[in-house]
Order: structure tokens, then C-alpha cells, then sequence
């Protein structure tokens, strides 16, 4: 038996001016609106271009209907080239895909059925339509015959999939064999099709469609199978018919028309979707994954691109010089980015940043897309994030070649790493220093990255107070030389000292071990061993202050979502639940005494031993 197939027809994309003719109501849930007009047959448009008649040949044909942004009177449209469609972008057509119904080119008069659901745009236009409005419309882009070559149908699909429906079983032959499955929302709904004997029409209650196939009897033969309606339903009978009757994929054709999501109304207007608003499932997801634009955005900002123009080099020729580029790919990577309004082209082949582009010039935004860049270079690792979920350990090695913790040993890459860290500590360490935390404490061990900054604040507000900084040697050897410069008092510097040690040795003996931001990139059991070890020297009485970021899972953020699995990827382990953190606390051994909100709300926790040690009396 040989394969089905639809044959596929082409058509050339042309815009046309319909008008209404007249509307009834099919059903209370479905409403028919009749077009017609001049441009349904051949035209020639202003400028010229000869636009072919109308035509549909296939039962699932579909349009795209144009209809006005809620308060203008006109619709945005594409505008007709000689072979395409251009589409404008800002804004974009508000349009909508609709099944022709009927096609009658003697008539000229052309159906397309409304299905009615609430806000929408297109419905609540074809519950006002009136004879005589004008709409545009495009399409149908393809036509497609029936299937060759099968015995029998399967179809299914909700009353969004009726008007096609409708239409297949309006153009199928008197000896066609077919099981057709209607999900409705009520029995009201129910249309008048064309009976055949060979067909059963079988009428199903809502959210049963995919239960009313499964449970239908399989006739011999080979089928061909046309789905259609709300996305998780199609997709499910899909599965159901490759998975478990065995269909091959090339006979099922499928459209899921809609999915279920939230539809923001105009406060002025009920009836109609706020377009600001309300976001298809499809259009987030595309926003969502789409790849080409950061991954050009990431390339100019390497091939310092935007640098150079903001600083006057504009030309095409004299810019992929200076950036090391071939002219002509240069070409395209620019020509692209003025399509995302990042540059413009006041003028043949010289450019210019936008308000958007021109953000790409600050320091810290070039630094976390650069590939190189601190943060931009820890990114790296989320392009082995695939690994990591599948096996729980960081994947930076398998795409960088070296761990991350080679790249924090590279004294280039440290340098510039703490010299980040040293800008944004001042912000935590000026209100822990004035906060009370530190009052009777003569010896303070920190770990932390901008650790200098931490001690300037501290040594300034506490004339008695000793610093030890516990750092790696790349560390280590950028704090000594930093010193000077972030605590330029003398006396005060006198009494800060680096030593080389890791967070995993013990602490030296101190009143307090302030461990800041250490843990992200330490596994449960990595952190819970830094942690004993902090608390391990403690003089009795002593406690460690534990300041470390948690994933709120009461308030799902972006932002944190993305810093938890860069962590994951580069690092294999990520940001800890407030539940979490307390479990590698009591695997520590330690306990939580007060905990401490300071400065832009960075929340401190006093830890202690849970066996408190015994002050020793001589």
C-alpha cells in the first residue's frame, strides 16, 4: 500500500479588500460571515503589481483576516511586493488565521465561520460586522489535496476545527470511509453536515476528544488521520495514534488552532483582547527561545562593535577593520541588528547606535556578554546546561575545556574578578559595620570575595578590632597589592592581614568568621565542610556570620532562576532553598541564633556551635 500523501499547491501571497455580504448565525457558538468584492477576483493594485483570483482547494485552506488595534479606525497592514508580503514590525499586524469554509468562485462570494468564545478580536468583529464593512484579508498560502492512497479517515477536532470539518465532509466522494470525533461545548452547538454512509459523525462533551479516540474502534485498512483544535489535545491523540495504533507521522496531519491561556480585556471595551496585554502561549515561547539575537547582540559586543561607534566610526569598511571582521559578513551581522533596532543606518552603508545599542557600551553590560568577561565567562557553562540536568554535575569542563576553578586560578582573570566584587561591597559592608554585629569582637576572619572592602569598613568603625582575610593565592596576591589603595590609613591597615588558605582549612582562632557569598559554587557536602571548619577555632562564645543569597520559592524571580542554573552548569551545584540552607547548617553541626536584615535588605545569620564551647578560666 503506498504512503498517503497530500499534494502540495503554492499560491502567491496577495493582500485583498473583501467587504461583508452578510452574516448568520450558524449555531449560538458559531457565526457566519459571507465576503465578497472586486479583489477576490484578478486585480491590478496601485502600483501596479497584477494580482491573481482567489482560490481554495483544499478543506483545511486558512487566511489571515487583518483587523484594526483596539481605538484607531484603520488596520496595519502588510504591504504587497511583487513576490511577498512585507510585514511591518512596529507595531505588527493584529491578524488572526480563519478556515475558508466556502469557496464559490462562480459567486465570488467567499465563508469564513467565527467561532464564538469571548474576548477576541475577531469575534467581537464578527458579532458587529454589517453588510457593507470592509476587511483585508491574505491567503490562503498553500492548498493541500486530500490524502492518496488511504482507506479510510480519522478526524478529530473541537468547534474551532468545524468549519473544516464542515468542509471536508461538504468535498468528500459518496464512497468515502471516515470516523470524524466533534468536541462541543454544548449540544446547542451541533451544525447540519453532509451525511454519507460510509461516515460516522460522533458528537463528544468538552475535554473528552482525546478519550472518545482512544476509545474508537480501529477499522482495517490504512488511515489517514487529520487532527485539529486546542493544542494539548491534538498533541495527545497525536502521540496516541504513532505511540499506540502505530500511524506513521507522515499520515497525520495536525493543528492545534489554540491554546489555553489568559486573555487581557481593554477596560474600555470588554469585548475586545488588550494586544498590549495578552500573550499567546506561541509568541511567549518564541521570545523565550529565540537564539539568533543574543547570540549577534554577544558577537558585536565581542568584536567591539558598539565601541566603535560611539566613538565615530561608522563605515562598514573602516569598522570591520578595526574589529578584525570580514567586510561583507560585518555587512549582514549590522543589517541584522538594525532589524532589532540596536543600530541604524542614517545613511547608506555607515551606521549608529540606537538608545538600545548604546546601553552596550557600559561597562558592566559589555562584561556580562562578552564571552571573556567576569561574568560573561562564567555564562559560558549554561551551554552544557543539557549535561548538567542529566547528570546533576557541572558541564563548564565539557564545553570550555577547563573547570572553573582553572579559570579562577588564572591571575588575569582574578584581578579582574575581585576588582568587580570590590565595587558593589561597600553597599554590605558599611551597614554591617554600623550595625551593632561586630561590637566586642577583637579577631574577625572573613571569607569573601572583596574582602578588602569588608575590613576598611570594619577597622574604620571599630578601633580595636582585628581582620584576618582567608583567600586563595590568586586572591591572596591581588588583595595585597589592593590594600593600599582600598584602606590608605596606615594604622588601620596594620591591622588586616591575608593569609593564604582556602575556606575548606580551619579558620584562625577569632571572636567571628564572617563567610560572605561563599557557597553558591560549593556542592551540599563541600559546603557544609567549609562551614565546620569556619566554626571549628572559634574562642568560646564566638559565632559565625553566614550571609549567603536563597532561592525564594514563594516568589518565583527570573533573575534568580537564571543565577541558579548558571551555578548548576558551571559550577554543579546552585542557589539554596531557605530549607536547604538550613540542612547543610545542621550538617555543619551549627545552629541559628538571630539573624540580621542590613543595608538593601541582605539578610545576616549568626550561627553557633551546637555544642557551645566553655569559656576556660585560668
Amino acid at each position: 500500500m503506498p504512503k498517503t500523501s497530500r499534494r502540495l499547491t503554492v499560491h502567491p501571497p496577495t493582500l485583498r479588500q473583501v467587504e461583508v455580504v452578510r452574516t448568520v448565525d450558524v449555531t449560538p457558538g458559531m457565526r457566519r460571515v459571507t465576503l465578497g468584492g472586486e479583489q477576490l477576483r484578478a486585480f491590478t493594485t496601485a502600483d501596479g503589481l497584477v494580482r491573481p483570483a482567489f482560490t481554495s482547494s483544499g478543506f483545511d485552506d486558512d487566511l489571515a483576516v487583518y483587523f484594526p488595534y483596539p481605538g484607531r479606525p484603520d488596520p496595519v497592514l502588510p504591504v504587497q511586493g511583487a513576490a511577498k508580503l512585507i510585514v511591518p514590525k512596529d507595531p505588527r499586524p493584529l491578524s488572526r488565521a480563519y478556515t475558508v469554509r466556502r469557496w464559490d468562485p462562480e459567486a465570488g462570494e467567499l465563508d469564513v465561520d467565527f467561532v464564538k468564545h469571548g474576548v477576541g478580536a475577531g469575534t467581537t468583529w464578527a458579532y458587529r460586522a454589517q453588510p457593507g464593512d470592509l476587511i483585508h484579508l491574505s491567503g490562503p498560502s498553500t492548498s493541500k489535496d486530500f490524502p492518496a492512497g488511504a482507506d479510510w479517515l480519522l478526524v478529530a477536532g473541537d468547534d474551532t476545527a468545524l468549519p473544516a470539518i464542515g468542509r471536508l465532509l461538504d468535498e468528500l466522494p459518496p464512497d468515502a470511509r471516515a470516523q470524524v470525533f466533534i468536541e462541543i461545548a454544548e449540544d446547542a452547538y451541533r451544525q447540519e453536515l453532509r451525511e454519507l454512509p460510509g461516515v460516522d459523525v460522533t458528537w463528544v462533551r468538552p475535554g473528552s476528544l482525546t478519550e472518545a479516540v482512544r476509545g474508537a474502534e480501529w477499522w482495517p485498512g490504512q488511515v489517514f488521520a487529520w487532527l485539529a483544535g486546542e493544542h494539548t489535545a491534538v498533541r495527545d491523540i497525536r502521540r496516541h495514534l504513532v505511540e499506540d495504533r502505530g500511524v506513521p507521522k507522515e499520515d497525520v496531519d495536525f493543528a492545534g488552532y489554540w491554546r489555553r491561556s489568559a486573555v487581557v480585556a481593554l477596560e474600555a471595551d470588554g469585548a475586545v483582547p488588550d494586544p498590549e496585554k495578552t500573550v499567546t502561549p506561541f509568541q511567549r515561547l518564541h521570545d523565550l527561545t529565540e537564539l539568533v539575537a543574543p547570540v549577534a547582540i554577544r558577537t558585536a559586543v565581542e568584536l567591539g562593535v558598539p565601541d566603535l561607534l560611539s566613538r565615530g566610526v561608522t563605515g562598514v569598511t573602516e569598522l570591520a577593520a578595526k574589529a578584525g571582521a570580514d567586510e561583507r559578513a560585518l555587512g549582514k551581522l549590522l543589517r541584522y541588528l538594525r532589524t532589532l533596532d540596536v543600530v541604524t543606518e542614517p545613511e547608506p552603508g555607515h551606521y549608529a547606535l540606537t538608545p538600545v545599542g548604546d546601553v552596550l557600551t557600559l561597562d558592566f553590560i559589555a562584561d556580562r556578554l562578552h564571552s571573556a568577561g567576569v561574568v560573561g565567562r562564567e555564562t559560558l557553562g549554561i551551554h552544557g546546561l543539557t549535561e548538567s540536568v542529566r547528570t546533576g554535575r557541572a558541564a563548564y569542563a565539557s564545553v570550555t575545556g577547563q573547570t572553573f576553578a582553572d579559570v579562577r586560578a588564572e591571575q588575569d582573570y582574578e584581578d579582574r574578578h575581585l576588582e568587580r566584587l570590590a565595587k558593589f561591597q561597600p553597599a554590605l559592608a558599611g551597614p554591617i559595620a554600623a550595625s551593632g554585629l561586630l561590637a566586642g569582637v577583637g579577631h574577625l576572619v572573613i571569607h569573601s570575595g572583596g574582602a578588602g572592602a569588608h575590613a576598611r569598613e570594619y577597622v574604620a568603625a571599630h578601633e580595636d578590632l582585628r581582620v584576618t582575610i582567608c583567600a586563595l593565592p590568586a586572591q591572596a596576591d591581588w588583595l595585597r597589592r589592593d590594600l593600599p589603595a582600598t584602606i590608605p590609613d596606615e594604622r588601620q591597615r596594620a591591622r588586616v592581614g591575608v593569609l593564604e588558605q582556602s575556606v575548606f582549612e580551619p579558620s584562625p582562632a577569632a571572636d567571628a568568621v564572617l563567610v560572605s557569598r561563599a557557597f553558591k559554587t560549593l556542592p551540599d557536602a563541600d559546603a557544609a565542610h567549609a562551614l565546620r571548619r569556619a566554626a571549628e577555632n572559634l574562642v568560646p562564645g564566638g559565632r559565625v556570620l553566614l550571609i549567603e543569597d536563597v532561592f525564594d520559592v514563594d516568589a518565583l524571580d527570573e533573575h534568580d532562576g537564571e543565577e541558579d542554573l548558571i551555578a548548576l552548569a558551571s559550577h554543579g551545584s546552585g542557589l539554596r532553598t531557605a530549607a536547604e540552607l538550613d540542612a547543610v547548617i545542621a550538617r555543619a553541626g551549627l545552629t541559628r541564633g538571630s539573624a540580621h536584615t542590613v543595608g538593601l535588605g541582605v539578610t545576616v545569620h549568626e550561627l553557633l556551635p551546637s555544642t557551645p564551647r566553655r569559656r576556660e578560666h585560668p
